[in-house]
Order: C-alpha cells, then structure tokens, then sequence
C-alpha cells in the first residue's frame, strides 16, 4: 500500500472543506419522505432488506436502439416524414388492381431509401454501443467478503458496494467518500467530463470515516445511508449516514460522481450509492435542443405545394376522364367501341362514371407521385454528411499549437452557416485567449510594468500617436524601451518588464516594505497545487483559474517562489529584505475564505515564521476599498487612477490587501465561524459569508495587479470581414464597462467614426437610491432611466443616419435586465439592431441566454451564439447555430455546441467559405430535384391527357422506379457536394457574396417558383415535340410508325438528357467527378435499357429490344432526342444570359470580372443599395 500523508493538524479546518462536522438542520429532515427514500446498506449489498429494494444496475446504455426494437423504431422515425408515409400508402395500393403499375417497381426504391437512411442510424448507434461496452467492461476494485479487493466491472457493481479508486481513474457510479490516502479523507477531483471545468475540485470525508485506511478497518465497517433520490442536480446532495449508533448529516462535498476523475491523490475507498442510469451525470444525458434550419422547414412548405399540385392535377385528370367515360355509351350508342363499354370493369364503366372517376383519382395520385422525390431526404442527408467531413478535414481550419481541427457535431445546419445575420459573442476565451499574463502593477501609489497592450496600441492610435508595431512602449512613459530578455518573454503567464522591481531591485525601492507584501499576498493568497516535471524538473502551477496561476508565475518571476502546499501549510523561497538571499519561508494556512461571484473576493489567514496571524486578501475593486481602514487608504487616489489606466487599457485588475489579527480577535471570530460553516441548511452560505465578511475589515491597501488578456490572432481582421458580409456582431461579457469598450476598439467592432451610445446606471441618482436601500424605488428609478436612456439613443440613431454616420451601443448589466422588461424589450431590440456593433457589459449566463433568444425571435433571421465557457451554454444552445471555442475553459461550451473551432478568427472560413457553399449546395440542389422530378411527372401528366386519361403510364415500370434511384440521383449528390461559385480565395477576398445567403437570394420563393416553372416548360417541350414529330412519320426503313414503346422510350431518353444537361448547364466548378456522375448516368440508361431490353418479355414487357432493335437503328430517334434536349435547355440558358448581362447576382459580378482579368474594379459593378449597406 502507498504510504499515506500524515499531518498534525488536519486540513478540514479549512473554509474549502467545510461540511465535515454537521449539525441537522432544515435540508435533512425531509430524509424519509417523499423523493428523500433511498436507502444503502453500505459494505453489504447482499442484505435480504437491500435485495429486496432492487435498484437498478450499474449498467449504462446511451443507444437509442436495442437489437429488438431497432427494426420497429427505426421504421417509425422514417415514416415520420410525411412524403415517406405517402409513398407507404402508395406501395400498398400497388398490390390492388388500382395500381398503374407493378407492386415491386415502387416498393423495390421505397426499400431501398428507406434502408439506406436505417443503415446509416444503425452505424451511428453502433458507435455508441461500442463506447458503452468500453464504459460497462471498465474495471475497478472492489471489497468482497474475505476482505480482500479484487478487480471487477464496472457494469457488475451494485449500490452498496465498497470499491477502491487509484489515482487518475474514472469514478465508476456515485460514491460516498469514506477515505483517501490523505489522513483528513480529502481528495481531488477533476470534472471535465461534467462540467467542463479544467480546474481541481476538493472533496472531503467525515471524520468519523476518514480513519478507515486499509482491509482491517473496513472489515468491521457497516453502516446506512439515507438519502435523496436519483436526480438530475449535480450540486446539492442531501443524505444521512447511520454509523454506530450516530447520524452524521451528508453533503455534495463528500459524493463523487461518475465520470469524474481522481487526481493528485493516490486512492479513496468509497460506497456506492447511485448506479447507472440512476447516477446524476446520467440523469443529465438528455438530447441538446433539437435545431432545423430555415431550409428544411421551407423545404417542408414546397412537399405541401407539389401534393396540393398532386392533388389538383389528379382532379383534373379524373374530371376529363369521367365526362369522356360517360360520353362512351350515348343513347345505346357506343362511341369508343374498341374499348367495350358495354363488357369492361368498375374502372371503366361508362353506367357508374362517377365511381370510375373517383377509382382514376386514386390511380393518378400513384401515377403522378413522382412529382414527389422520393429520394430527396436521404440524398441531402448523404450530402450533409459528406460536407461535415470537408469542414472537419479542413487543415485552414486546424491549429496546431492545441492539436484542434473544427469539428461538425451536427449534419443538419451546414446551410444555415451560409445565412447567418447576427452573431453573439462571449469576449474572455473567445475574442480573447483566456491565457491570462502578469504585465502591470500598482504598488504603493506607483504604477509598475513598461509593456503595451494591444488595446493600449489601439487607443494610441485613436488619438494620433505613432506606435512602432513590435516595440514594448510602457503605458505611463510612451516611448521608454524595454529590457525584457527574451525568455522572459516567451513565460507564458508572464509578460512584465520593469527594471526597478526586477532582479531583486526592488529592494532599493521607497516602499520596499509593501512590494514584499504586495507579492507574498500574491504568493500565498490562492488555492494553485505546484507540480514538478520529472523530466524537466521545470515547475508548474495547477490552478483554478488562469489569473490565478499568472499571480503565482508573477510573484515567483519576482523572487517570491511559491514551491510546496500541504492541508495545513503554504512553503515559499523568497528573497529577504535585509539579507538579499533566497530564503525558505513555511505558512501555516488556517483558512480559505474561497472567491464566489457574490463574494468577488478571496481571503487566507495564515500564521508567518515570526507567529504573526495575517489576514490576505485580494478581490474586485467595487468591493475592496470599501473595506479600508482608515490607516489603509494612504494610496488609495493613485490606485484608482492607476486602475482606470489599466481597465481603459483592457487589462483585468485586482487590488490587494492585507491585515495583521491579534490573537484574541481571531479566536472569536474562529469559533463563531465554525459555528456557521456546520451547518447544512438553505441559508448556510449566507451565514458563512456574513461571518467571513467581519474578518475582512479594516484592511491595508498594498495595491493592484493588472493582467492582460491577449486578443486571439486574427481577430480584428475577422470582425472586418464579417463585418463586410453585412454580419452584425454583438459581445456579451462579464467585464467592466471600460475594459469591454477598448477590447471593442482594439478588435475592430468600434470605430473611430462611431457615435458611441451608452445606456448605464451609474448616475448619482440612482447610486444614491442604492445606498437608502429602498429596493422599490430603485427599481422604479431604474426603469424610468433606462427608457429614457434608450429613447435619447433612438433620437442619436435619427441624427446619425442624417450624416450617414454609424452607431455602436454599450449596456451594462444592471441596464440590461431592466431592458429585457416587457415593456422596454421591443424599444431596446429597435435601438440595437439599428447600431452597427452592441457591447453588453457585466452579463451573467441567463442574460446571455435572454440577450440571444430576444433577437432570435426579433429579426427571424439566423443567429450564431460563440462561446468558450460553461457559462456560455445557455445562449449555444438557444441560438440558431452554436459554436464552441475549444479554449483553456474545458469542454462544456463545446459539447453543447453545433460546430467547434479553436480560434474566433475561423469562424471566417466557416461562414464566408463553407457556409456560403453549403447554402449554395443545399439550395440549389433542392430546386433542382423539384425541376427534374415536375419535369417527369408532368411528361405523365401531358401523356394522360392525350391518351384520355386513361390511367396508361408514358413509361415501363422500371424505367418511372429507377428515375430517382439511378438515372439522375449522382449528379446532383455531387452538385451537393463539390460545386463552388468562386473558390475559397475569393469567397474570403469578397465577403460581400456571402449576402447571397443572408438575403436567401438562392432559396427565396420567387427562384423555387421559376424551378418549378422550368420544370413544367421542360415537360411541355419534351412531350409536345416528340409526339408532333412522330406523327404521321415513318420511324423505321421499313416505314412502320412510331408505336407506344417508342415514344415511351424516347420521351424517356430526352428527360434524362435534359435534366443532367441542365445539372451540367448549373455547375459551376467541374470535377472529374462530376462529368463522371453526369455522363455516366446517360450513359447507364442506355447500358439498362440493353440489359433490361434482353431478357424475356415476361419480365422486360414494353422495353424488349426496344432499343436495340426499334430506336438504335433509327437517325430519327437520335434527331429527335438532340432537337428536343436543346430546345428544352433554351429557356434557362436564355434566362440565365439575360440575367447575367442585366441584373447579375453577386456570384455573376466575380466571375465576370475575373474572367475579364478585372477584379479589382468588382465593387464599383455593385448595385448602390448593396454598396450603402457596405
């Protein structure tokens, strides 16, 4: 067994761990009622009582279909689809004598859509089934009666079971900690895989268990959990264990949950208490938001026009047929006598003319059905699968310094990057690296660290002051040059420069005294675990969150090393102040007052080598100077100067404090606060933070750290780029007003031009409301100013537009959540979608959330939501598209997105090059698949009509099943897939192209509208010149006419030239694939109808050795087919000429203009209202 830590004094006195000794108190009497039953039997699973409760297994299954129900299910997803109910019904009414054609000819391609699309969700639910068994067959230790732990899986534990858990393994379902190698029972927890959070969480057992270390002890242990049943919260835990004859209250801080992992400790004992689908990750495993694009839900609008076409056009045939069929037997007369009206079925009865023509409805609605394509769901499914491979293939889109290529984790939205209006945008991790650097500091009054940021380079910039790109100008003194080495600079976490303070220097400075505070606050103040590499032997920093780490790589930098941490103490080698040597100084660590966004601060108190107690403290300056003494504000002026240089400056600031406790002050505020913390109630928090607030008081100020949070590469130039594809981009961040306003200038979203319109709550006013605490009023206030705020932007929008000028709009956060109020939402959405560029400042996630939903619904255009934190979740998912940054803020944002990235600057080529093609893709290759299908159906309809509608199809059975199957499905699968209007280069060089998509332009009713057009024009052509060329003409030397064979055949051979010409006419980049597709499909219609011509009549019927021995032979048949073909792609190619000529698309301008060898000159050939928009 490992050797364990010992300690004398254990670590459960800390703040973090605080749940250890509890009182009962409200949360835990409801043990026993409803939704609180559970009950374990802990080490004893095998207990009569316990079987008896059967709770389910520690078997996991995330598939959707199990080998039973896959067929059922799977057939009952397809047939959701209303045009695959259709052709359902229609392949049953093709066994009845109704059917105009074979039963087998239409179920045979039915069969195989529908198959393709249930093989492709068995592949995909075999991968999940794959990853279950890997998770199911995991093994684990596990305590059995002879008191030895033996390996077993995961899938195999039951609740109660006691298992053994190493160092860096998954937890195998929800554990109650009893101990860990760590004498206290502590241990630490990753939790990516449920949170996404990167950072360590500390865990804690009870002390009555924490002793149980080995066989021996856990031999004798039997005890019983109570507790809360299974449910989806993963933060709050209520239970109870029965343990010798005591209860000891339970909390979150003593369960593990599945999927989390084990760090920095080398094994816990635990008790099973939730397994499998009854564990809380589990109990989360729901389906993200189900998302369509606009495309698809219109594509569903255009189904319903062509089954009313279906429809009307059945009824049209079935009126003509019953007057005709009526007409047959006329006062004893017959007038069709070679039909024997007078000898004929129910279909034909000329007596019952009604129900003749109601039976012919029935036949046309199947014989018209391929106005229908059958196969156009599962081909632009392949094709949206095909297109999510090129996007994470992608090797523009990959960086390299994470090893992290984009990747689609959807296929349904690829044509909704194409039309995108408005994104939303977190700052920190997404415009910004989330790699935060040590570069300023105020100490004592005087401002420290000579670099320049780049929103300090921006802001130079605005006011006319030349900035050399790759100097390191300080931000106080512009123009003095850094003597960074470069190592230094290559410290990541670390970018400061100051010759005063550096190298032990500041030793000779005037408060050298509070520079050694100021870094020993920073040294200590913190929850960071160092980690030494065995290979390198370099030190690094694992912390909870990235400032935090730049603190400790600052104040080690600086000669303040932080180097050891154990449960009670803090070991630093620093450099002391008389001697100038490096010292090794030990802090035993009493408590952590832990940082919470309520809090925004964070505490420790620590006793120092000399037996001081210390209070150190660092936190937001809103609520840190407030909390001075009044022997501690002796540089509180110069601070706040320094403060607001650094916010306007973009960097994110802390100030530091600290204060020395005697010994008496700190005993009484010890036992009160203990008294608090052991409490497990509703309001405990509160209580804690009360008590932890009256220690920190009376504070000494020492100063404020500055950290810079470098915008990503790229970023600016992006922003332009959008910017000029006419998308509008809003920021929601957490930040102060100041900092988000210059990260906005230094990215580009504002500009110089701008008329900046700022809606805020800082006024006097409503300050002073604040402090009386008259909520009420405040509120009222608040409202009142806000409204009046938004109206006075209203009237500067009216005013700039006169100008021609653009606005950009800021809010803060308390100003927001009045602007969401029903009464004020519509006003506010008007005012900022009239801005060019919104900021919302100190947004919280639901906000975020709200912001997104408000325009989604707003503008009913496509919204994109980009985000790197778990904090951006809510408006991922809530956006039309999701994008996650997979940055140093873990994998929530990333799971719950649609797409991810590494970078916000890919978000370029993802919208203006793969978003623009796939919204071109999709849209055309819908409206060509109506085209070719209404060209078809309507060459039936117009041979119905000629023949009297008599329910006779144009065309073998085979050839009306193969149409969609084989003759023309390839093509425009490759059109889906390969087709570009300009290459990539382009599409990026000339954002404005992507408007095409923003104003559906490629997808608008009028051009599905004139598809459809062109589809019954074809028709037309293709019948009526065929049949008016064959009429009264001999076909073959012989001099035999044309029979019905042949004009079935040639009318056939025409609509697949001329619809796969027109694919040929449409594309507009040719691949060897392509050609392949296009000219191979004509080309298989011809090797079909030889084979199928061949065998016996029995089998081929109307197509025996048609053409071999009927059409081949004939120059008429080859004349024909290249009159009609031509003729029927004159109508789109006259149309295209012309529009290209007179009112060219956006696409058409490029190509024109490359052509000529004249692209520069490509913006002056826009229309003007583009151009104003521009």
């Amino acid at each position: 067994m490992p050797e364990r830590r010992r300690r004398g004094i254990h670590f459960s006195k800390l703040y973090s761990f605080s749940c250890i000794r509890s009182a009962f108190k409200d949360d835990h009497s409801q043990i026993g009622q409803r939704g609180y039953s559970r009950v374990v039997y802990c080490n004893d699973p095998d207990n009569s009582e316990a079987v008896q409760l059967n709770y389910s297994g520690n078997f996991v299954s995330t598939t959707k279909y199990t080998a039973i129900n896959f067929i059922p299910k799977s057939l009952f997803e397809q047939f959701r689809r209303v045009a695959n109910i259709y052709f359902l019904i229609v392949a049953c009414v093709s066994f009845s004598p109704l059917a105009p054609y074979t039963a087998l000819s239409i179920v045979a391609p039915l069969i195989v859509v529908i198959g393709a699309t249930m093989v492709k969700e068995g592949v995909e639910d075999w991968r999940r089934r794959k990853q279950d068994i890997e998770a199911n067959n995991r093994k684990v230790k596990m305590y059995v009666r002879n008191y030895t732990f033996v390996e077993t899986r995961w899938k195999k534990l039951r609740v109660g079971d006691l298992v053994k858990v190493s160092k860096d393994e998954y937890f195998p379902a929800d554990i109650l900690l009893l101990s860990s190698s760590y004498d206290d029972g502590i241990c630490y927890v990753e939790t990516t895989n449920l949170d996404g959070e990167t950072n360590l969480k500390l865990k804690h057992a009870l002390e009555v268990t924490s002793h149980l270390h080995d066989e021996k002890s856990l031999q004798k242990f039997a005890a019983i959990v109570k507790c809360e049943d299974p449910n989806e919260n993963l933060y709050s835990f209520v239970g109870t264990l029965y343990y010798e004859g005591r209860q000891y209250p339970l909390s979150l801080q003593q369960i593990l949950l599945r999927d989390s992992k084990l760090k920095n400790t080398e094994y816990i004992y635990g008790i099973v208490i939730f397994t499998g689908h009854d564990t809380k990750v589990m109990k989360n495993a729901t389906d993200p938001p189900s998302k369509r694009s606009k495309i698809e839900r219109k594509m569903d609008k255009i189904i319903y026009i062509l089954f009313s076409t279906l429809i009307l056009i059945s009824c049209i045939g079935s009126v003509f047929f019953s007057v005709e069929t009526k007409k047959d037997i006329d006062g004893g007369r017959y007038r069709r006598w070679y039909l024997r009206p007078d000898n004929t079925t129910v279909f034909f009865d000329a007596r019952r003319a009604s129900l003749a023509a109601l039976l012919h409805f029935l036949t046309a609605l199947m014989l018209y059905g391929y106005l229908i394509p059958i196969s156009l769901y599962v081909s632009i499914e392949i094709v949206k699968v095909l297109q999510t491979i090129f996007i994470n293939q992608d090797q523009d889109m990959y960086y390299e310094e994470t090893d992290k290529p984009a990747h689609a984790h959807t296929s349904n939205l690829n044509e909704e990057l194409g039309q995108v209006n408005t994104i939303l945008s977190d700052k920190t991790g997404t415009l910004t690296c989330n790699s935060m650097e040590f570069v300023k500091c105020s100490i004592a009054g005087t401002a420290y660290g000579r670099g320049m940021t780049e929103v300090e380079r921006a802001l130079a910039r605005r006011r006319g002051v030349a900035v050399p790109e790759d100097g390191d100008i300080s931000s106080d003194v512009l123009g003095q040059n850094s003597d960074a080495s470069d190592s230094q600079k290559l410290l990541r976490g670390f970018n400061f420069t100051d010759e005063r303070i550096m190298n032990g220097k500041w030793v000779n400075e005037p408060h050298s005294d509070v520079i050694q505070k100021f870094f020993r606050v920073l040294a200590i103040c913190h929850t960071a675990i160092p980690e030494v590499d065995n290979e390198s032997c370099e030190m690094s920093y694992e912390a909870e969150s990235p400032d935090e780490a730049a603190f400790v790589i600052a104040a080690r930098e600086l000669g303040f090393e932080f180097f050891g941490r154990t449960q009670t103490s803090i070991s630093l080698r620093e450099i002391d102040y008389e001697s100038g040597r490096k010292v090794v100084r030990v802090y035993d660590l009493l408590h952590i007052l832990e940082f919470s966004s309520s809090r925004k601060r964070m505490s420790v108190i620590v006793k120092n080598p000399e037996n001081q107690l210390l209070l150190l403290c660092k936190g937001a300056d809103s609520v840190m100077f407030e909390r001075l003494s009044k022997d501690g504000q002796q540089f509180e002026a110069e601070t706040k100067d320094h403060i607001k240089s650094y916010a306007e400056a973009g960097l994110r600031t802390l100030v530091i404090a600290c204060r020395e406790l005697n010994e008496e002050e700190y005993k009484l505020w010890e036992e009160e606060f203990l008294q608090s913390k052991t409490f497990v109630a509703a309001d405990r928090d509160v209580l804690v933070d009360t008590s932890a607030d009256k220690i920190e008081r009376n504070l000494i100020l020492l100063g404020a750290s500055a950290v810079e949070d470098k915008l990503q590469k790229g970023v600016p130039e992006c922003i332009d780029k959008l910017s000029q594809a006419g998308i509008k981009l809003w920021v929601l961040t957490g930040d102060k007003m100041e900092t988000a306003v210059n990260i906005g200038y230094a990215c580009s979203l504002l500009r110089q031009d701008m008329k900046q319109i700022v809606i805020t709550l800082e006024s006097p006013d409503i300050v002073s409301l604040e402090k009386q605490g008259d909520k009420e009023a405040l509120a009222k206030a608040s409202l009142e100013s806000v409204s009046k705020q938004i109206r006075e932007g209203m009237s500067q929008i009216n005013s700039a537009k006169e100008i021609s000028a653009a606005c950009g709009l800021i809010i803060d956060g308390k100003s927001l959540d009045f602007s969401l109020h029903n009464n004020v939402e519509r006003s506010f959405f008007e005012l900022a979608v009239n801005c060019a560029s919104v900021i919302c400042c100190r947004s919280s996630p639901k906000q975020k959330a709200l912001v997104t939903r408000m325009v989604k619904l707003g503008i009913g255009k496509t919204t994109l939501s980009v985000g790197d934190g778990a904090n951006d979740v809510g408006m991922l998912q809530e956006a039309d598209i999701g994008v996650g940054i997979s940055g140093f803020e873990g994998m929530q944002a990333v799971m719950a997105s649609d797409y991810s990235i590494a970078q916000f600057r890919f978000l370029e080529r993802l919208l203006l090059v793969h978003g623009h093609w796939c919204y071109r893709r999709i849209a055309m290759m819908i409206c060509y698949f109506f085209y070719k299908n209404i060209t078809f159906g309507f060459t039936l309809f117009w041979f119905e009509a000629y023949a009297s509608f008599s329910g006779q199809p144009a065309y073998n059975d085979w050839y009306m099943s193969f149409y969609n199957v084989f003759f023309t499905s390839l093509p425009v699968i490759a059109l889906g897939v390969f087709d570009q209007d300009v290459s990539a280069r382009l599409c990026l060089k000339y954002p404005f192209l992507y408007l095409e998509g923003v104003e559906n332009i490629l997808f608008s009713w009028l051009r599905i509208l004139g598809w459809m057009l062109n589809g019954v024009i074809s028709s037309m052509i293709i019948f009526f010149l065929i049949t008016n060329s064959f009429v009264n003409q001999a076909f073959r030397k012989d001099g035999q006419t044309v029979d019905f064979e042949v004009v079935g055949v040639t009318m056939y051979t025409c609509v697949v030239w001329s619809v796969n010409c027109q694919m040929a006419l449409s594309i507009n980049y040719f691949t060897w694939i392509q050609h392949f597709f296009i000219w191979g499909s004509i080309g298989f219609w011809y090797i079909f109808l030889v084979i199928y011509g061949s065998l016996s009549p029995t089998i081929s019927s109307t197509a025996y050795k048609v053409l071999v021995e009927a059409c081949a032979p004939s120059i008429f048949y080859w004349l024909v087919t290249l009159c009609v073909v031509v003729c029927s792609l004159l109508p789109y190619f006259s149309y295209r000429a012309l529009q290209t000529r007179f009112k060219p698309m956006y696409h058409d301008i490029i190509q024109m203009k490359r052509v000529e060898g004249s692209e520069n000159e490509i913006f002056d050939e826009l229309p003007t209202p583009v151009k104003n928009k521009l």
